[in-house]
């Protein structure tokens, strides 16, 4: 599992981000305080606190990994 803080401050960009990484066949789950929810739920990103940074775990590896970092880049921010 890889952990990263990204920022999802627009309903453009929560769109674009589900969008995105629901084609990858592996779980995401954003994190904030105590709540977890899937990552490829519009409703569950809409229930977080969206104006701070959420940590991201992606369950994947490898290969699958690198290009999942590489298409959600965008949305990285500095921990």
């Amino acid at each position: 599992m890889t952990t990263l803080k990204i920022s999802l401050n627009s309903i453009d960009k929560v769109k674009t981000f589900v969008n995105e990484i629901s084609k990858f066949d592996c779980d995401f789950d954003l994190v904030s305080g105590r709540y977890v929810i899937d990552a490829k739920s519009i409703m569950g990103i809409f229930s977080l606190d969206l104006a701070k940074a959420i940590e991201l775990n992606i369950h994947a590896d490898g290969p699958l990994l690198e290009e999942i970092l590489t298409v959600i880049s965008k949305y990285a921010v500095e921990a």
